[in-house]
C-alpha cells in the first residue's frame, strides 16, 4: 500500500481538487493507497473538507493539529501515522505533479529506497526568492555537505527511509536535508513546478529567512566557526595596529590615537555582540531540544474516529 502524506495550512481551496486528483491516477494505476491529509492548525475550512472527504472516501484520511506547527511538524506526523510500505509526501497546491506519482513507484518496485523529485524549473518565482533560495542551498552544500541543489519535498520512500526518519529524537527538523541525509538506494526525477491549482503561497521573506537559519543551524556548526575566524580576524587587526604605534614611538613619531581607539572599541564591540547572539541561538536551539516537547499535536484523527465508532456499534 502507498500512503500520501499531505500537509494542509489554510488549503480550502485545494483540498478537494488535490484529494480528487490524487486518487483518480492512483486508482487508474490500480494502487491501493491511503490519502493523508494533515491539517497544520488551519483557519479557514480546509479542515471541514477534510473531515467530509474522509468520510465519503475511507481512503482519506485526516489528521488535525491543535494549533499551527509547521510544515515540519505536518510532514512528521503523516510519516508517523502512515500504514503504507512506502509514501510519498506532496504539497497541497498541486505544483507538485501528481501523475510522477506512478513513475516514483516503478523506481520504488525496481529496488530504489528514495525516489527524489527535483526541480527542473523552479515556476513562475521573483528574483529575490531565486537568489534566496540559491544563496541558502549553497550554505548547506559547502557547510553541512548535504546537497539541496533543485531539491524539493516531493519524495517517495521506503518503509525502512520512513522508519529510520520516525525514529530520529531531535526536536527541530528539517525534512529535505534529513530525508537526504538518511542515504539509501536514491533515484531522482525531474519535474517542472506547476503554477498553484488555487489560493496563494503561505510564504513570505520573513518565514523564508527564519526557516533559512533554523535550518543552517540544525545542520552546521559554520556560524559558531564564524566566531573563531572574527576572532582572528580581529586578532590580525589588533597586530598591525600594535605594530604601526610601536613603530611611531620608536621614530618619535606622535600617533593621533583617539579616532583608532574608538574605532577599535566600535569594530571589537560589533564582533562581540555579534559572536554573542550566534552562541545564544544555539543555546536556544539546545533548550528547545531538552525540553523534549512533542513536536506536534494531534487533536484530531479520522481513523481513529472511525474505529471507536466501529468499536461502538460492536459492542
Amino acid at each position: 500500500m502507498l500512503s500520501v502524506i499531505i500537509p494542509a495550512y489554510n488549503e480550502q481551496e485545494n483540498i478537494e481538487k488535490t484529494a480528487e486528483t490524487i486518487y483518480k491516477i492512483l486508482s487508474d494505476n490500480g494502487t491501493d493507497c491511503e490519502i493523508i491529509f494533515v491539517d497544520d492548525g488551519s483557519r479557514d475550512r480546509t479542515w471541514e473538507l477534510i473531515s467530509r472527504l474522509s468520510e465519503e472516501n475511507k481512503s482519506v484520511r485526516g489528521l488535525k493539529f491543535s494549533r499551527n506547527f509547521g510544515k515540519e511538524g505536518a510532514i512528521f506526523a503523516g510519516l508517523k501515522a502512515c500504514d503504507g510500505d512506502c509514501a510519498v509526501v506532496i504539497d497541497c497546491d498541486l505544483q507538485h505533479p501528481p501523475e510522477l506519482i506512478p513513475e516514483m513507484l516503478n523506481l520504488w518496485e525496481q529496488g530504489f529506497e528514495v525516489v527524489e523529485a527535483i526541480k527542473a524549473s523552479r515556476g513562475k518565482e521573483g528574483f529575490i526568492y531565486k537568489t534566496f533560495a540559491k544563496t541558502f542551498y549553497r550554505l548547506m552544500k559547502n557547510s553541512a555537505d548535504v546537497n539541496l541543489d533543485r531539491a524539493s519535498d516531493y519524495k517517495l520512500m521506503d518503509r525502512k527511509v520512513i522508519d529510520a526518519l520516525n525514529d530520529m529524537p531531535e526536536r527541530l527538523t528539517f525534512f529535505r536535508a534529513l530525508s537526504s541525509w538518511v542515504g539509501f538506494k536514491t533515484a531522482q526525477l525531474e519535474f517542472h513546478v506547476a503554477p498553484r491549482n488555487a489560493g496563494t503561497t503561505k510564504w513570505n521573506f520573513k518565514k523564508l529567512a527564519k526557516f533559512a537559519i533554523n535550518n543552517i543551524t540544525s545542520f552546521t556548526n559554520l556560524p559558531l566557526q564564524l566566531i573563531t575566524g572574527m576572532g582572528i580576524l580581529f586578532f590580525l587587526i589588533a597586530v598591525g595596529f600594535g605594530i604601526n604605534t610601536l613603530v611611531q614611538y620608536f621614530q618619535g613619531v606622535s600617533a593621533a590615537g583617539f579616532p583608532t581607539v574608538i574605532l577599535l572599541i566600535l569594530i571589537s564591540g560589533a564582533f562581540i555582540m555579534i559572536g554573542l547572539g550566534i552562541i545564544g541561538y544555539y543555546m536556544a536551539k539546545i533548550y528547545e531540544e531538552i525540553k523534549f516537547r512533542p513536536r506536534y499535536i494531534v487533536s484530531i484523527d479520522t481513523k481513529k474516529n472511525r474505529e471507536d465508532d466501529k468499536n461502538g456499534e460492536n459492542r
